[in-house]
């Protein structure tokens, strides 16, 4: 099946919820496969993943609110789109797209975070859930965080960040090619430039992802849906996981990855990539999930 491709080939619908426009992709049948990218992407991440999954059920990508082609909020400043933000207006299409049983969820980054929280109020809907890269537990001091991310996470969580995603466009232009093993072509780097065109508050969305990040204690908010749904995860002897563990990764390493492995119904395996491995390994990513998705 390795047919890279640097386009989607899944059109895209929108639905209205909550007064916004939220793209996605909904395509076949059967039990729902819902796939949640993280920061600063869009559906767009999960192009190579998805056709594995063709014929196993009914796929649905998300543009999560402020990200790919779903609408921006309103009247943004500090604060918006935090984890609670997110999860409202993805909660909200998914309770439209009468997604409410049997769901497997395939999470990564930011996407994880509203996953994750959405198993945890949805408990008795979730079938399994397959995850990479993901925000898996608070880091109770920045000893905990992924040293290797203090120098960019930090900076973005500065006054001089700001100007630096706001205007620069530093995690599109940076951040993200870095994080990403091979080269992306010009197309790939552009469709996820795409909707962040426009300087300013337009890219808000992109300078929370870093900012919401559940270190020592902040943002306070976030760090309570966090442990939380770790609480949840750590315990959750019914739902079979997937975890599709990065080398050498940037995320879920360290810290967070001990705590994962003593996640009960766990199955690890491990494909080459930094931190947007969809883009490094989608075909090994598509078939393990293949491989291991619960009949």
């Amino acid at each position: 099946m390795k047919n890279d491709s640097e386009t989607l080939r899944y059109t895209k619908k929108f639905k209205t919820v909550l007064d916004k426009k939220m793209a996605y992709i909904d395509e076949g049948e059967g039990d729902p496969i819902v796939f949640l990218h993280g920061n600063p992407t869009s559906s767009f991440l999960w192009r190579n993943v998805m056709p594995y999954l063709q014929g196993k059920g009914r796929l649905i990508a998300i543009d999560m609110i402020g990200l790919g082609d779903s609408q921006k909020l309103d009247n943004t400043h500090e604060g918006s789109y935090s984890l609670a933000e997110n999860s409202k207006y993805t909660f909200a299409l998914l309770e439209a797209l009468g997604v409410n049983n049997n769901v497997t969820l395939v999470l990564h980054d930011w996407g994880s975070g509203v996953g994750f929280n959405w198993a945890n109020t949805h408990r008795d809907a979730v079938k399994a859930i397959a995850f990479m890269e993901a925000i898996v537990t608070d880091f109770p001091t920045w000893d905990d965080f992924p040293k290797d991310l203090h120098g960019p996470i930090g900076t973005m969580r500065s006054a001089e960040g700001e100007k630096m995603v706001l205007d620069d466009n530093f995690f599109i232009e940076t951040i993200l090619p870095a994080t990403i093993a091979r080269k992306l072509t010009q197309a790939e780097h552009d469709e996820y430039r795409r909707p962040f065109i426009n300087a300013g508050e337009d890219r808000r969305a992109i300078l929370a992802g870093p900012r919401q990040l559940p270190i020592a204690g902040e943002p306070a908010d976030t760090v309570a849906l966090v442990k939380s749904y770790a609480s949840f995860l750590a315990n959750s002897h019914d739902i079979p996981k997937l975890f599709i563990n990065a080398e050498p990764g940037a995320f879920l390493v360290g810290y967070a990855r001990d705590f994962v492995r003593t996640w009960p119904n766990l199955t690890e395996v491990t494909v080459s990539g930094i931190h947007y491995i969809q883009e490094d390994s989608p075909h090994e990513i598509g078939k393990a999930i293949s491989d291991w998705l619960p009949r």
